[in-house]
């Protein structure tokens, strides 16, 4: 459960819709540690937030790791935003609670690391998130969005920006530093999936 009741509904929020165009096959689907990893994902937000959802076009309902599971669909008025689809028909099911937005493609991702943001979560910002280990800019697909963040995001919506992380660059938002630099690196290829899948292996000989 979400250990910071004073700061209202925390739900959770793992983005498994992508179309996964560049690895051939669906992402969210793929496994590392021998469970789907929108699965996964799901597991690690689920001692921290009030709910966890799984956020996913209406056609993946029955994936494995997406079945059985509570699951948001994108809204249709969404199409074709990327994962702000997600997020959006998620804050406008349920505009109270605050998401924590996580996507399925993060192999290297670790509890410390979600609960981090749980910790030094600020309510008076629109969104808490860390900076890219590699490029400095926010990562908004491992971070608190706050209730306030639907409006905002609807605003950018309106100028023609899609993109996650260009709303974060350009709002208020509390941003928090890596310990571990790969952590939130993600993989989009075949040949990253591999990658990933030995680095793994290799971490826990």
């Amino acid at each position: 459960m979400n250990g910071s009741k004073n700061k209202g509904l925390l739900y959770g929020l793992v983005l498994g819709g992508g179309k996964s165009a560049r690895m051939g096959q669906d992402k969210s689907t793929l496994e590392y540690f021998k469970k789907p990893q929108v699965e996964y994902g799901y597991e690690l937000l689920l001692p921290l937030c009030d709910q966890v959802f799984i956020s996913n076009r209406k056609e993946q309902a029955d994936l494995p790791g997406h079945k059985g599971l509570p699951q948001i669909h994108d809204d249709d008025v969404y199409q074709g935003i990327g994962p702000l689809a997600g997020i959006l028909s998620a804050m406008q099911r349920f505009p109270n609670a605050a998401w924590f937005v996580l996507a399925c493609d993060l192999p290297f991702l670790n509890k410390k690391t979600i609960k981090n943001v749980l910790t030094k979560r600020n309510i008076k910002k629109l969104a808490t998130a860390y900076r890219s280990s590699h490029d400095g800019l926010p990562e908004p697909l491992c971070a608190i969005w706050e209730p306030q963040a639907k409006e905002e995001i609807l605003r950018f919506l309106k100028q023609g920006v899609t993109c996650p992380r260009k709303i974060l660059i350009n709002s208020d938002a509390q941003l928090l530093d890596l310990e571990d630099k790969r952590t939130l690196d993600n993989v989009n290829s075949k040949e990253e999936y591999v990658s990933a899948i030995k680095a793994i292996k290799s971490e826990k000989h």
